[in-house]
């Protein structure tokens, strides 16, 4: 049989008759197909996220029997091979680990990075009927009078006769809208919205803050071009290339972190000594990236955090290495790009991570249905964190077995909870972080 093969014009007319019958008949025109997305598998059985890594061909695993073996990296053994036997000798090895990190995960922050310059905006002696202070905070970041804003709210005790501790919530929204045809990759939140037991934090006589990440550095594949990076790549001489151990977002929303405990430091109702840190997915991560790098922080709720957060990332359950490498590449320095099917060449791993705040107290938490994030792997780098707890004179887990669902690990300075739920940071684990913190700033 011969086929004949109209022009493209032709072709074109057709399909238009055809679209203007149907239109005319009520029929809906054929649509194109939306493309497949290599990268989604599905579900499986138990409704856990299946994906695909397109360089390595991994495919998201959820059986215990399949995770991998694999040995950690000993966080009390130097790189020289010499073991850490006290805190004078923890000292060095926590800024060798800190390296590590800035040099493949995260990226350093570079000395072009802005300044921010704080001015209290609005106040409102009034708040939550009465029963507190509330003031607005804006830093202008850079020089340029049009330059991006950073706004922080901030909440106290009403008639607090002293500086009280406070637990600064970095939440998702805050920032610009994204530009045209370009989708910002966060969930849109209400950033200043007040957290979970708001009333039992106040009347304990703590106060609270929040911040939308996006108005540090908005959360997107182009965001290099955009408010702080964009800032600290321009002080850069012209023709110098991006450094392999640039910053990427995580490390641009912890630089953030600092710039507001700066603030909190000139704020006379601030104990900026007693400052505790919230964020919750990408941004747990944050937040113990963040205690890693500036020893103002006190104490760390990370919720949820999972991959290149509390979950240990060479046990291959959920999302993995190469699933972040894919997806969220701006969120790392480019060095880490090396490390997608190299999980065990990874010089730290995330109980190094925890312990680089150590011998402060960090909180974790997971959830029965958000399996992606790996609990049982969170729970495991909390344990393999525990030497450098105890090496500091501090208190580990206090187990090595996941404990039952709903049951808060509260008592050392190392803190657990695996909720029954979801990808959230639900009102029990505030309530566990509360019970928690209450043995440092009472």
């Amino acid at each position: 049989m011969a086929f004949r093969f109209l022009p493209a014009a032709a072709v074109a007319v057709t399909l238009g008759i055809v679209v203007a019958a149907q239109q005319q008949s009520g029929q809906a025109p054929p649509q194109p197909a939306a493309p497949a997305n290599p990268t989604n598998l599905g579900s499986d059985a138990n409704g856990n996220p299946l994906r695909k890594a397109l360089k390595t061909g991994h495919v998201s695993n959820y059986d215990e029997t399949k995770t991998g073996t694999y040995t950690l990296p000993d966080p009390l053994l130097t790189s020289a091979g010499r073991p850490v036997r006290d805190a004078n000798a923890w000292r060095p090895r926590r800024a060798e680990i800190l390296e590590l990190y800035e040099k493949n995960i995260y990226g350093r922050i570079p000395p072009t990075a802005p300044k921010v310059t704080w001015q209290v905006a609005e106040t409102d002696p009034k708040a939550r009927d009465g029963a507190a202070a509330r003031k607005k905070i804006v830093g202008a970041v850079g020089s340029n009078a049009e330059g991006p804003r950073i706004t922080v709210t901030l909440t106290t005790p009403a008639n607090a006769s002293k500086p009280v501790p406070v637990i600064l919530l970095v939440n998702f929204g805050g920032g610009p809208p994204p530009p045209p045809g370009t989708a910002a990759r966060g969930p849109a939140f209400n950033a200043h919205a007040d957290p979970a037991l708001a009333d039992e934090i106040l009347a304990r006589g703590w106060g609270y803050a929040t911040v939308g990440y996006g108005d540090i550095q908005p959360d997107r594949a182009t965001t290099a071009g955009d408010a702080v990076m964009a800032l600290a790549a321009a002080g850069r001489p012209a023709g110098t290339p991006v450094p392999a151990d640039d910053w990427g977002t995580i490390g641009v929303w912890s630089w953030g972190v600092s710039r507001i405990i700066d603030y909190f430091e000139t704020d006379m109702t601030v104990d900026a000594k007693r400052i505790a840190i919230f964020g919750h997915s990408r941004l747990g991560k944050t937040v113990l990236w963040a205690s890693a790098k500036d020893e103002r922080v006190a104490a760390v709720f990370s919720s949820c955090s999972g991959e290149m957060g509390a979950a240990l990332a060479r046990r291959d359950w959920g999302e993995t290495v190469d699933d972040m490498a894919q997806n969220f590449p701006w969120q790392f320095a480019g060095a880490f790009q090396q490390y997608p099917g190299r999980w065990n060449d990874m010089p730290v791993d995330a109980h190094m991570l925890i312990a680089l705040s150590a011998p402060r107290p960090v909180f974790i938490t997971g959830g029965t249905a958000d399996q992606w994030a790996d609990p049982a792997g969170m729970f495991k780098a909390a344990v393999a964190a525990g030497p450098v707890y105890r090496l500091l004179g501090r208190k580990d887990l206090g187990t090595t077995e996941l404990p039952a669902l709903d049951t808060p690990l509260t008592s050392g300075d190392l803190g657990w909870h695996y909720h029954t739920g979801g990808h959230t940071a639900t009102p029990a684990d505030w309530k566990a972080f509360l019970t928690f913190l209450g043995k440092y700033f009472s």
